[in-house]
């Protein structure tokens, strides 16, 4: 062939093709010596395909059309499709391929995203009476759902490919069900996989678990559960993802005891939970306040040896910090250090936070010291913590010095930052100085919120200033800003200390005219104050008004009640009320138990006064000497 090289046409190659094309490994090595001296026209490259494609050299075929597809020549030359698919036509009877040439050409130009121009083909190939397989219509459907618009377009593609004959699978339901569920329209996607057998196709566990996820990410719990329940009476298995799904949402809906539940019957089926279910469920446990079912799934993660990531660490150093464990955390803290794990901005921040709750801002500090060493970035929420934690302990020069550095780093404070400010100066008695804060607030562009005008408020109510405070409260209702219930509890408290107590019935009655319903300690407030005043006629009114709303008495209640008795010297009420406590599981305070004591003493009722005696030191409680000297006496 040598010889022949510099005069060696493309339409050259063609002919020798008619003569050789019986002998594919003969017209491969023709074909690549030919195509590394020039270009291959088009004619000559269909051919080509034809043959592989009649060959089964299937791969050959696929890289000939993308080649040529993705050449910068073709690009964005949509008239080039026709073109090409005239001379596949034109060259197709010759070569004895057969129809599944198309087939690859509509997959090629899906792949590399020319969806236009793979869907103009499918309908040409339509007109010459050929159906595309449903290999490539699922492959179409599957990129169209991944494009802009994709649910919708999808959607089309489906409906559209259906009426020309497409008898689509459930693979291809899947396709669609998921494009509809990633867009948040999942109860369109339930709606197609009801469908589903009605046009003769089976759900798989796909299907399902892909809907059920949907429902997961929407919160939609109820719908959740009875599409799981549809799932399990079809007799298909949920997998790990299905399990993962399910759990995640009865975390976040604070279900716990349901997420364990699912855990247990997940490995009673065989399903094994990974790293990612038990962090899910230390993370919800750790969320709603419950460290010791956090550490038990965090033990039992390693007995089932799989390794906790800093994800899970996390989860279960802010449970301990949450419940004031901060030594625990610590420990945990430590742990993670010697397996190798890296911990982030946010575990720091968790403990720097948990120490200064605790009062130990000087170990927070160090932890603050360490992230810089560390080159981690402490954030607007590392430093409202600690400035936080130098208010409560009153050091608002440090804290102001810290609030310098921030700003300086150009971190903006966040309304966390300015709260604790403001309730650091409160604590502190300068109330005048927080009320200037809170303009400087606004001035700043943050809007104070709920937490501040409160904070403010119960300082101006501990100070007897109940003008001001009640003047605070109409300001938040002007602005919008909606109070809570401990809003209107500050505000009971502080009419009660200031003996206003038609004040606290006004406010009371006005709570329950705006369908504001109060709670235990709303009502605590004006229960003690009536027994203060020795009117416990009063006192168990506003009690049975208190059960009548459906406002459940909680431990502060029965304490402020029983004392209130024990100074009414109605004993018989006092220790019927403290029968309710013990059968309700509240406990005693000291100061209740000796006023119990006292008032039996005085009644020469030493047998219930030894009673409470003996049950205060089994609980650590000690007794006043003096009653102590009464029960000497009395044995």
């Amino acid at each position: 062939m040598r010889s022949f090289e510099t005069k060696f046409r493309p339409d050259h190659l063609v002919w020798v093709l008619m003569e050789i094309k019986n002998d594919y490994r003969l017209v491969m090595k023709l074909f690549n010596w030919s195509y590394m001296r020039r270009s291959p026209s088009l004619e000559a490259r269909c051919i080509i395909i034809h043959l592989a494609v009649a060959a089964n050299d299937i791969n050959t075929a696929h890289n000939l059309f993308h080649e040529f597809w993705t050449s910068s020549s073709t690009d964005g030359n949509t008239l080039l499709v026709s073109h090409f698919l005239e001379k596949l036509i034109y060259t197709y009877k010759d070569w004895g391929s057969t129809p599944y040439v198309f087939d690859i050409f509509f997959q090629v130009l899906t792949e590399i995203g020319h969806l236009e121009d793979a869907r103009k083909l499918f309908d040409k190939m339509l007109n010459y009476g050929v159906v595309l397989s449903l290999d490539s219509c699922n492959l179409f459907l599957s990129r169209v759902s991944k494009d802009i618009g994709g649910p919708l377009m999808s959607l089309k593609v489906f409906q559209e490919f259906s009426e020309v004959g497409i008898n689509w699978n459930t693979l291809s339901y899947n396709i669609v069900i998921h494009s509809l569920c990633q867009s948040r329209k999942t109860k369109e996607a339930h709606n197609l996989l009801l469908q589903m057998e009605l046009r003769g196709c089976f759900p798989d566990a796909v299907s399902y678990s892909t809907v059920i996820n949907g429902y997961c990410n929407e919160g939609e719990l109820q719908a959740m559960l009875r599409v799981t329940e549809a799932m399990l009476q079809k007799g298909l298995k949920p997998n790990a993802f299905t399990y993962n799904c399910i759990i995640t949402l009865l975390c976040k809906t604070g279900k716990m005891v349901d997420a364990e539940k699912i855990l247990r019957e997940m490995t009673s089926q065989g399903v094994f939970p990974d790293n990612v279910v038990y962090t899910t469920l230390i993370d919800g446990f750790s969320k709603h306040g419950n460290a010791s079912s956090a550490l038990r799934m965090f033990n039992e993660m390693q007995s089932q040896d799989i390794i906790p990531d800093v994800i899970a660490y996390t989860a279960l150093i802010c449970a301990f910090c949450q419940n004031g464990k901060v030594a625990d955390a610590d420990q945990f803290f430590h742990e993670l250090l010697k397996n190798g794990l890296k911990p982030d901005e946010l575990i720091y921040t968790t403990l720097v936070d948990g120490y200064c709750k605790a009062g130990e801002i000087r170990k927070a500090f160090s932890l603050h010291n360490e992230m810089i060493k560390m080159e981690l970035n402490p954030n607007v929420v590392t430093y409202t913590a600690m400035v936080d934690g130098l208010c409560k302990q009153g050091d608002l020069e440090t804290a102001n010095v810290l609030l310098h550095e921030v700003r300086e780093k150009g971190l903006i404070l966040n309304i966390y930052t300015w709260n604790a400010l403001v309730n650091g100066l409160c604590k502190s008695g300068n109330i005048a100085q927080a009320v200037k804060l809170m303009k400087d607030m606004e001035v700043a562009g943050i809007q104070p919120d709920v937490f501040t005008y409160t904070t403010l408020m119960d300082a101006y109510c501990k100070s007897g200033q109940m003008i001001l405070a009640h003047q605070l409260l109409s300001e938040m209702l002007q602005r919008g800003v909606k109070p809570t219930i401990v809003t209107f509890n500050v505000l009971m408290n502080g009419f009660c200390m200031s003996g206003m107590l038609e004040d606290c019935q006004k406010l009371l009655s006005w709570l329950l005219e705006n369908s504001i319903m109060p709670n235990a300690s709303t009502y605590n407030s004006l229960i003690k104050q009536q027994c203060i005043r020795n009117d416990m006629r009063a006192a168990t009114q506003t009690y049975r008004d208190m059960c009548d709303q459906g406002v459940v008495p909680d431990g502060n209640t029965y304490n402020i009640l029983i004392r209130g008795h024990c100074k009414a010297r109605n004993m018989r009420e006092a220790w019927f009320l403290r029968k309710e406590v013990v059968e309700k599981g509240y406990n005693l305070t000291l100061e209740t138990y000796n006023s119990l004591i006292k008032g039996f003493i005085k009644r020469k009722k030493y047998r219930e006064a030894r009673e409470l005696f003996d049950e205060m030191r089994k609980k650590g409680l000690a007794a006043d000497e003096e009653y102590i000297l009464h029960l000497c006496g009395y044995e």
